[in-house]
């Protein structure tokens, strides 16, 4: 339940918490509660509280809905509430505020015989006087209840005295100095480490300017992923005897991982979440990754708090390179320039070694990893000859410290190989051939376990962070026959290996033969081909079903994950998301995302409208799930669930950097948010909705999250496909961008742009014609597929309405599209809910669509409650359409403004689509007297509104609002009052 304000926010904003170190943010909050709860005597806890209050029966242990409002203007009031205006007008040094308060206090405190004055726990209206209150507030005079003295308030008010008389000092009932939290501070200087995964990738860097060190050269400093960090803290408190398994696994965010490490007496640093490419795919578009770093550099100078300044290592891959690997990624190299002039992000930035930030870095120190154990040594020391003792004696940490039981965990293990390895060794003589040789096999078995179990861990790319050179070659594939991202584009259209017959092979029952089936995976180029193949064994035999491809133990899974990484190469991003949700890879950051917007005061839905379809999430949920209410509401769509879950993730990462772009909404529908965007690229390119839905899901993660960012910001932008070479199963580019005044940008008025891009079209579609004759003819006839049970499934349950070719630089559609796009946002004007309430009091209620907003609702809910709007709200998205939602909510805008007319009432209930469909009658009338042509004025069958109507703005002769102010004129003609300007 939500009241609006709640007085005791004080106790949050000022003495003791000082939670909020916003000052702006705080005065608010403290003018809110002054303003509609102070009274005489104190201030009430929040409005219509009806606690001990005459209108209150004491029999019941809770309220009426429509009670509620009987507690108006007759709230009690405490005292309580002032003792902490005085603590904090001492503590932000004001004596005005401090004398005014104590003066009020003087007032209304009880007097004992003894002279000591008692604090009462709160003053109500007489019974007799409730009336009187009602018709005048805050003028009758009220009578002391409860507790007397309030032991609560009575110690703040003697608190509050010592300090304003001097025989207390702030800092000592404050010994953590949180009163300071509002003081504005120096500015947080991020420090970021670049480091280089390989030698060649320091080269081109310093061929770049920019001076690197490669993992190996920052000894005896180790870098290790984010993810170890977690499995360590998830060794925290562990104890096996006691029954205590320890802390929960989670992600560790950018604060955790911006700072030094000590664990057995070496110093770890962690990169940052951002770049772990082993759960989703975000990580895989470099564009993408440069942004997250942007957002997370600007969260940790808005959020820093600790001792020392924040330090982010920063590896660059060799995934941040071109195809070819002869030069880093535009993107990737430009970030490194900005990081290096000093400012990025909003925040200020040193570059350097990690050496060179031991001094000014946060460190902390993770004892619990030392242990106490019997220091047994771990199982391969002792196999190991006597040529290793020197070895043993000086491993430090070599010892499963971490043991708890009789066999050491993964973790400590890993750890223990680690810190064993990379230490340097003293040299020793080698006695001969056989001695060399063993000491290469056991330091090769050594680094053979060492992978084991940072595979074991889950650790991405452990070539990049174990000290040894041995396993940097690339791993043998599982003998795909894929095409190479790094050769030439002529390779694509080599002849492959003509299938046995064209389709699904089937056996002498009719049924799939899914041993050939995998034959003919082998032998088939084409990833789209592999992809459908891979998809039909994982729905018919499950993921863990063994091929047999390569021997034993080539499941679906391994295949799914070598195709994912080939995918991931060619940024083949439709394939990308559809092979992530086949694997169920984990968004770790979903959970705290759907947190962050929850935390923002926004309910969030899944799924595509109406419901029950359409699930709602109020407060969060545990990341399992969350992931299988996705599925749920998804229909175990995977484009949906896939493309939902990416969504939420940009909604988080907009909503922490610019929660302005939220305003006046209360409910994210993310599946109707999807549905609008497929719309934008149907309209955008003239194209189907299939082919819009496959232009979607074939965006990459930073082009997905631009399209979300110009959608929210309101502004207009545009659509168009931008060339790029790629194989022949992969959809062209999207190029987005803002539009100038008059709706197209200046080139594109002159019709340059407009003449390049179609000469590239038609190259590309030849080139592409060309290339898919060579590998498309010999590739499986995905189409045989029976009903197209085994296709990869699409979006095929959005309604994207059919597009009409238009002049690029027309405002042909304009309105219409800014309709959709605030219906899906559920975006209303500023103050529309109030004005809402305002009218409910002068009418039974709002119908809409058949669903009925009650004036009742006003009894329970004040006008600014948040409970209120989300009811409004909730009202409004049972109408499936976007655009014709937002018809209906500037119909109920226009009916609001007879809450300024003096009149008592404006009838029963009032049918808003009622007015809608009057305005849209006057409007067709007015058109078809103009001479408009029939197909000018097509109407929307599922809602009979012209589709004109959806697309005129709102002012002007024609303009929807014109139409709507005469219809709501019409249909309340009876109770308006007479007069000339009466319909004015």
């Amino acid at each position: 339940m939500s009241k609006e304000v709640d007085a005791g926010v004080l106790a949050i904003i000022s003495y003791p918490a000082f939670a909020v170190d916003d000052i702006s943010i705080v005065n608010v909050t403290k003018e809110e509660i002054i303003s509609k709860l102070q009274g005489r005597y104190g201030c009430c806890r929040f409005l219509r509280d009806g606690h001990k209050t005459p209108k209150e029966d004491p029999s019941r242990l809770y309220y009426e809905s429509a009670e509620l409002k009987l507690f108006e203007n007759i709230e009690c009031e405490w005292p309580l509430f002032w003792t902490y205006l005085i603590l904090d007008g001492i503590f932000i040094n004001s004596p005005e505020q401090v004398q005014e308060y104590q003066e009020a206090l003087e007032g209304i405190l009880i007097k004992q015989k003894d002279g000591v004055r008692l604090l009462p726990e709160l003053y109500s209206v007489p019974p007799d006087k409730v009336e009187e209150e009602y018709r005048s507030p805050h003028s009758v005079e009220r009578v002391p209840l409860g507790k007397c003295p309030l032991k609560w308030g009575q110690s703040l008010y003697i608190l509050g005295n010592l300090l304003a008389e001097g025989f207390l000092a702030p800092g000592e009932i404050d010994p953590l100095n949180r009163r300071f939290s509002t003081i504005p501070k120096p500015d947080v200087v991020v420090q970021v480490s670049i480091l280089a995964e390989t030698e060649e990738i320091k080269e081109l860097l310093l061929k770049d300017g920019v001076a690197v060190e490669t993992v190996a050269d920052i000894h005896p400093i180790h870098v290790q992923p984010s993810r170890v960090l977690s499995h360590i803290y998830a060794r925290l408190g562990r104890n096996p005897r006691l029954g205590l398994t320890g802390r929960p696994y989670r992600r560790i965010g950018v604060l955790g991982t911006s700072k030094f490490y000590t664990i057995r007496n070496t110093i770890f640093s962690f990169t940052p979440q951002l770049i772990d490419h082993q759960q989703f795919y975000l990580a895989l578009d470099n564009k993408m990754i440069v942004e997250m770093l942007r957002t997370e550099i600007a969260y940790l100078a808005s959020r820093w708090r600790m001792t020392g300044r924040p330090t982010v290592t920063f590896p660059i891959s060799q995934t941040m390179l071109t195809e070819d690997h002869s030069s880093l990624d535009p993107a990737v190299l430009a970030t490194l320039r900005k990081l290096q002039d000093g400012y990025y992000g909003g925040a200020r930035i040193q570059t350097g070694k990690l050496s060179e930030f031991l001094t000014t870095s946060c460190f902390a120190n993770l004892s619990f990893l030392d242990g106490k154990g019997s220091g047994s040594t771990s199982r391969h020391d002792k196999d190991d000859d006597d040529d290793d003792d020197d070895d043993d004696e000086g491993g430090g940490g070599y010892v499963h410290e971490l043991r708890n039981d009789d066999e050491a965990d993964d973790l400590a293990q890993y750890l223990d190989h680690l810190l064993a390895h990379a230490t340097p060794k003293k040299p020793k003589q080698q006695g001969g051939g056989r001695g060399r040789f063993k000491a290469v096999a056991t330091k090769t078995r050594e680094m053979v376990s060492l992978m084991h179990k940072a595979q074991e861990l889950d650790v991405h790319s452990a070539n990049m962070y174990l000290p040894s050179k041995l396993f940097r070659s690339p791993q043998p594939s599982l003998n795909l026959n894929l095409l190479d991202s790094s050769g030439p584009q002529e390779t694509q259209t080599q002849p492959a290996a003509a299938p046995p017959q064209s389709g699904v092979p089937r056996g002498p029952g009719g049924g799939i033969d899914y041993e050939a089936l995998v034959r003919l995976l082998k032998d088939t180029q084409s990833l789209q081909d592999q992809a459908d193949i891979l998809y039909i064994l994982f729905k018919d035999k499950g993921v863990d079903w063994d091929t047999q491809l390569r021997g034993q133990g080539c499941t679906v899974r391994c295949l799914l994950s070598d195709l994912y990484k080939k995918a991931g190469e060619l940024k083949h991003w439709s394939l990308i998301r559809m092979i992530s949700g086949m694997l169920r890879k984990k968004v770790e950051e979903l959970d705290s995302a759907c947190s962050d917007l929850l935390a923002h005061q926004k309910h969030l839905t899944v799924g595509l409208p109406p419901e029950p379809r359409e699930k709602t999430i109020t407060a969060p949920i545990p990341p399992d799930q969350l992931a299988a209410l996705i599925d749920e509401a998804s229909d175990n769509n995977i484009s949906v669930a896939v493309l939902t879950k990416e969504i939420m993730v940009y909604l988080a990462m907009s909503i922490r950097t610019q929660p302005s772009l939220f305003s006046e909404m209360f409910r994210l529908r993310i599946g109707l948010i999807i549905q609008v965007m497929a719309t934008e690229l149907a309209q955008s390119l003239s194209c189907s909705g299939e082919e819009a839905t496959e232009s979607l899901m074939s965006l990459s993660p930073s082009e997905l999250k631009n399209l979300l960012h110009h959608i929210l910001s309101g502004k207009e932008f545009g659509v168009e496909r931008s060339v790029r070479e790629l194989d022949a199963g992969v959809s062209p580019a999207i190029s987005i961008h803002h539009l100038g005044n008059v709706g197209a940008t200046k080139s594109e008025r002159a019709g340059i742009s407009k003449l390049k891009m179609d000469m590239k079209m038609l190259e590309h579609r030849l080139s592409m014609t060309e290339a898919s004759q060579g590998v498309r003819s010999q590739s499986m006839d995905v189409e045989a597929f029976e009903s197209g049970r085994y296709r990869l499934p699409s979006i095929d349950t959005l309604d994207i309405p059919e597009c009409s070719l238009v002049a690029k630089d027309t405002r042909h559609g304009q309105w219409l599209r800014r309709r959709r796009l605030d219906g899906a946002l559920n975006r209303v004007p500023v103050g529309f809910y109030q004005k809402v309430w305002r009218i409910l009091q002068k009418c039974h209620g709002l119908s809409i669509e058949g669903f009925v907003l009650p004036s009742s609702t006003t009894r329970e809910m004040t006008p600014r409650e948040i409970k209120f709007s989300v009811h409004v709200e909730t009202v409004l998205n049972r109408v499936p359409q976007p655009e014709y939602r937002q018809l209906l909510v500037e119909a109920i805008l226009v009916l609001t403004m007879l809450a300024d007319v003096d009149i008592p009432s404006i009838g029963s209930i009032i049918h808003v689509e009622k007015i809608v469909q009057l305005a849209n009658d006057m409007f067709y009338k007015d058109q078809r007297d103009l001479g408009a042509e029939e197909h000018v004025l097509e109407r929307d069958p599922s809602t009979g509104v012209c589709r004109l109507l959806y697309d005129s703005a709102p002012s002007g002769r024609f303009g929807s609002m014109t139409y709507l102010t005469k219809a709501v004129a019409a249909y309340v003609q009876d109770f308006l009052p007479g007069g000339a300007c009466a319909v004015q």
